[in-house]
């Protein structure tokens, strides 16, 4: 015999509208419907920084339309939220609202005493068992006791009845997937709410305790410093690259704490942030070779960022103010600043490619004097060369809501396998007087499997008159 339950409440009235809207299931079609269409379209339409190429060719008005709507950020807008935040509460009430029958079913303990269920129970089910009719008895009731542990039953002159029962926890099964859900969606949830993704570039042998987060570009403290000791590249023979990867130290409060090589696939694990190694390349240094002429005398120098050297003849002092590694596509440029003994001091720009400056830059720009590299008398700069150095890309990334998707998705399996594969099965047994023996009728009711329940009883009257 097949118990059937409906997933839904069969309640007629409710504490109100509110109650009966989200205890539908109805709702909850209509709402994983929704989820598969927004995911759908987070799929099809380029996300976030990938989104940029394909909005450039848009039409304004529907480039608009997709900006109101947040379909460039699909997961992260208010209508995916709206949407979690509607299944989350629907799954709650649903379990609420159906947990008063579940545990009836649970608790009850039916009595041993029920002629119904072997109404219409085929031979097979039925055997006859030869002996003395007490011992026959407490052999069964050993069995019984033996296999399922509680027995409940009911003993008369003509004839005994046992209550049995297995596998009444999978009548919570659903609720531990309705669980794994919510804890799945809790993790999302508070990964999008407290974690961020970001990126930083460290130059070998520096370090740095900020990075700059994805999406709105802003600088975020780690805690701790990261440095790179040492970056180290392999290529193939045909020049692709092959390895790369960098030597970490994590230190905390000046101290180091922890060292580590980063590898691409491989991440770096600290203090809950994960690293990844994302990019590598080269920047300006802090050094660039300058040239100076004047008075038809040529002449080479170095000069360091934020240092000075002195001039000849005048005694001015030059400083190096900043590098840039391409300014407008025309390639590295570097502005110094000059100090005279006696006047104000002069700032320009100069550049390594300075024909391309020409016909790059706006006649305006040319004309002034911050793009002038003759513009302090009689001298004439021109940039030889800028020190170059390798810096390695780190993807950075924290997410506190993994453990508790992990816990989710582990709490799913064991919900799902609970649900299918394990069934709640309420057996009696029944002894009858028979010619020198006993008469032994074995029945059940189950809330899925029925042919299982069947295969089961038979066996377990096997069972039974072996060990009697």
């Amino acid at each position: 015999m097949n118990e059937t339950m409906s997933c839904g409440s069969n309640r007629k009235s409710g504490p109100g509208i509110f109650w009966r809207f989200f205890s539908s299931v109805k709702l909850t079609i209509v709402l994983l419907i929704i989820l598969a269409v927004v995911s759908v379209i987070g799929t099809v339409i380029p996300q976030r920084e990938a989104s940029i190429d394909f909005a450039m060719g848009m039409d304004p008005r529907l480039f608009q339309i997709f900006m109101s709507l947040d379909l460039f950020d699909i997961y992260h807008s208010l209508l995916f939220r709206i949407i979690i935040g509607f299944l989350v509460m629907n799954l709650v009430v649903c379990s609420i609202d159906r947990f008063p029958v579940t545990w009836k079913l649970f608790s009850h303990i039916p009595s041993p005493d029920k002629s119904r269920v072997f109404e219409g129970i085929s031979g097979e089910q039925t055997c006859i068992l030869s002996g003395n009719n007490k011992i026959i008895l407490d052999r069964i009731e050993r069995f019984l006791r033996k296999r399922y542990g509680r027995v409940f039953s009911k003993k008369g002159d003509s004839y005994s009845s046992f209550f049995v029962q297995t596998g009444r926890f999978s009548r919570f099964g659903v609720y531990l997937v309705h669980l794994s859900i919510l804890l799945i969606l809790a993790g999302a949830l508070a990964g999008s709410l407290f974690g961020f993704e970001g990126y930083v570039k460290i130059i070998e042998g520096d370090k740095t305790d900020k990075i700059l987060t994805r999406g709105n570009r802003q600088q975020k403290k780690l805690g701790f410093d990261i440095r790179c000791d040492k970056f180290t590249v392999s290529y193939y023979k045909n020049g692709m690259p092959k390895e790369y990867k960098s030597e970490l130290t994590f230190i905390v409060n000046g101290k180091e704490v922890e060292k580590g090589t980063l590898l691409v696939n491989h991440p770096l694990y600290f203090r809950g942030i994960t690293f990844y190694q994302a990019s590598y390349g080269t920047i300006p240094g802090k050094k660039i070779l300058l040239r100076a002429l004047a008075n038809g005398k040529s002449f080479s120098f170095y000069v360091s960022l934020k240092d000075h050297v002195h001039l000849p003849d005048n005694g001015a002092e030059l400083h190096l103010e900043d590098i840039r590694e391409n300014i407008a596509g025309i390639g590295p440029a570097a502005l110094i600043s000059i100090l005279p003994k006696h006047g104000n001091r002069v700032s320009f720009w100069i550049f390594k490619n300075p024909g391309l400056a020409k016909s790059r830059l706006p006649e305006p720009m040319l004309k002034s004097s911050k793009f002038n590299p003759s513009a302090f008398r009689p001298y004439t700069f021109f940039l030889e060369g800028v020190n170059t150095v390798c810096y390695t890309g780190l993807q950075v990334s924290k997410d506190p809501g993994v453990p508790i998707v992990w816990a989710g998705c582990i709490i799913l399996v064991t919900g799902l396998f609970v649900t299918f594969f394990i069934s709640h099965r309420r057996i009696w047994v029944r002894a009858e007087n028979h010619k020198g023996g006993i008469r032994l009728s074995v029945a059940g009711m189950a809330n899925k499997d029925p042919a299982g329940l069947h295969r089961y009883l038979l066996k377990l009257v096997n069972n039974i008159r072996k060990y009697v």
